[in-house]
């Protein structure tokens, strides 16, 4: 019985376990729908064929391997710089607890869907950002910062031509309207989506990059868009706008 104690952890080992075990899942919400996640698929993958090569003793397989995992941490850290920086800065942030969802996030869906009604009526282009666990904060620096409690008319303002923020994004978090004016990334785009303007690139761009919801108004057709996971839906109609934003905000069912 002597020998099978190490099988029995004391509280220091299950405090570290619990502390690695809590530090992964956080880094696994950080990154769920964003491009970063199919890295560390790929690296999955990359492993199991590297433990496969040595199990059957290939050499060359092996050796390729070692050297695509030497010099590809560097690359990889140059290219998905800035995935790296947004799951940093996430990573810093208490958001563990979240209030409860409510009253609040229904008013906020509906002054959201209004400005978007109203400024499709009027084809008036227009890209809203909505934060969800992955901090906007970097992309919010790049426009103007601001500290406004979403509505509806503060929305119609801000995109209505003429005004100096009009062309840029406005950022949500919360209830409060964080930035306007905001440039957002384009996205790596699927042959389906590479006639689309700047806008709706933008749109994919920051949803592959974050968990964000992105809703875009054309200022050509008048048609609303929704951006999410780096998909986009487009001819999205008002309620089934609502819909998806109550779905998202309220962990409502989508209805089908």
């Amino acid at each position: 019985m002597e020998q099978l104690r190490f099988l029995v952890p004391g509280w220091g080992e299950v405090t570290e376990i619990l502390l690695v075990a809590l530090l992964f899942f956080r880094i696994l919400m950080v990154i769920q729908r964003t491009r970063a996640m199919q890295i560390l698929m790929g690296l999955l993958v990359l492993a199991s064929i590297y433990l496969f090569s040595q199990l059957l003793n290939l050499q060359l397989l092996e050796y390729l391997l070692e050297t695509l995992f030497q010099y590809g941490v560097i690359a990889a850290l140059v290219v998905f710089q800035p995935e790296l920086r947004t799951a940093l800065s996430s990573l810093g942030e208490n958001r563990w607890f979240r209030e409860a969802k409510g009253g609040s996030e229904d008013l906020l869906i509906e002054k959201i869907v209004s400005a978007a009604e109203t400024l499709a009526s009027k084809k008036i282009g227009a890209i809203i950002a909505i934060e969800r666990q992955i901090s906007l904060d970097p992309y919010g620096d790049t426009g103007s910062a601001e500290r406004i409690t979403v509505s509806s008319e503060i929305l119609e303002t801000i995109f209505t031509p003429g005004s100096p923020l009009h062309d840029g994004a406005v950022i949500i978090v919360g209830d409060e309207i964080r930035s306007a004016g905001t440039i957002l990334p384009l996205g790596n785009l699927q042959m389906d989506y590479t006639k689309l303007g700047t806008r709706h690139r933008a749109a994919i761009g920051l949803s592959q990059e974050t968990d964000a919801i992105v809703i875009v108004v054309s200022e050509e057709t008048g048609n609303i868009s929704f951006a999410e996971g780096g998909q986009l839906q487009t001819k999205i109609q008002p309620l089934r706008l609502k819909e998806k934003l109550a779905r998202v905000l309220l962990d409502q069912p989508l209805n089908t």
